[in-house]
């Protein structure tokens, strides 16, 4: 028997969202259906929202999510009807190329249901990086739901599914950073506000936060800042130089995903240092650099996917890190809202007055 509930539909490029009611069909074989407690509103639904991510409306957005698994498929072994799960968009096949070599955090094949979700009429959706998940219900690949511990509530632990991943794990995954370490993050969102978080937790003894805004930069410190730089009105290049002794960073993470940001960040960085570009940048961007300075330097240019992560090791142990009270994600959550304030949360979030807005449900 389909599920008939309310969720948040992206009609067509840069259209107010609107809520309408989803038909979510029975899981089929290795899919599961999830009831949603919470979805943080994330940059990339506006993305959606905006037509900067494919053309395939309407969309059912959201995709930060966590709940509580309500049914599933056919041979669905790695999730039971009533296990609290933070939904996921890396759902490894196991089989691709990268996954043969082990390096299951860049799977080039990742699962999605087969079935689609629909409108009344029944046109289908696009859900929202595979998830969809700014509905009461959703259906998902049971690969893309992740068993943690449900002592953490579902506005903390949801956040784990895109932002806040992708942040600690340009960090602690993709740049490596180390003890002692010295660290640049370009930008103090969601995600470059866990990339801070990511960098204090791996033991970095000097984290410069970098951003226009001064609300922004005083978040940063929160979540382990040790200096900050209003790029504004000073050069962040001579500014991180002049914090580290005039060599640059271990560690230079742009968070925006900007050319310029990214330039920044490339000069800002010490010889063999790392260059993460974690913020998305849109498709017609370009960066251009001196080849003689890409040699010259040394280190690595790294993009990073979703922070590197493997949700199954990932998830749990950022929850328990944060039960054990040493990774704050409530410091994440600026506001809980309902599902007709998704569009004004989208307002919000594009003045840069919250990190984050949750749906709670």
């Amino acid at each position: 028997m389909a599920y008939e509930v309310r969720g948040v539909v992206a009609r067509g490029k840069g259209q107010p969202v609107t809520v309408e009611t989803i038909v979510v069909p029975d899981p089929g074989p290795g899919e599961a259906v999830v009831d949603v407690q919470a979805c943080g509103v994330c940059h990339t639904d506006l993305h959606y929202r905006e037509g900067g991510i494919n053309d395939d409306f309407p969309f059912l957005l959201g995709h930060e999510a966590a709940g509580v698994v309500a049914a599933i498929g056919d041979g669905v072994t790695n999730v039971a009807v009533g296990d609290y799960v933070v939904l996921n968009w890396r759902a490894v096949c196991g089989e691709c190329r990268a996954c043969r070599k082990g390096q299951l955090q860049y799977c080039f094949n990742t699962h999605n249901a087969a079935q689609k979700m629909t409108l009344a009429d029944g046109t289908e959706l696009s859900p929202a990086l595979g998830i969809g998940a700014f509905a009461e219900k959703t259906l998902v690949h049971s690969g893309q739901c992740t068993k943690v511990d449900p002592a953490a509530p579902p506005t903390a632990a949801g956040l784990l599914g895109c932002g806040v991943m992708a942040g600690v794990g340009a960090a602690i995954n993709t740049g490596a950073v180390q003890r002692g370490e010295t660290v640049a993050v370009f930008g103090c969102g969601g995600v470059g506000d866990a990339a801070i978080a990511g960098a204090k937790l791996a033991g970095a003894s000097t984290i410069i936060a970098v951003d226009i805004s001064d609300q922004k930069l005083e978040w940063a410190r929160r979540f382990g800042a040790t200096h900050t730089v209003n790029s504004a009105g000073t050069d962040p290049v001579e500014a991180i130089k002049a914090l580290t002794s005039g060599f640059g960073v271990d560690v230079a993470i742009d968070a925006v995903g900007h050319p310029k940001v990214f330039e920044q960040a490339f000069y800002a960085r010490d010889l063999a240092g790392r260059v993460v570009m974690v913020g998305v940048p849109t498709p017609g961007m370009e960066i251009t650099l001196p080849a003689i300075e890409i040699f010259g330097r040394g280190g690595a240019v790294k993009s990073s996917w979703y922070g590197d992560c493997l949700p199954s090791r990932d998830f749990p142990m950022l929850v328990d890190l944060y039960l054990q009270g040493r990774f704050d994600l409530d410091a994440f959550v600026s506001e809980t809202i309902g599902l007709d304030d998704v569009e004004q949360a989208f307002e919000k979030m594009h003045k840069g007055e919250v990190l984050r807005s949750v749906v709670v449900f």
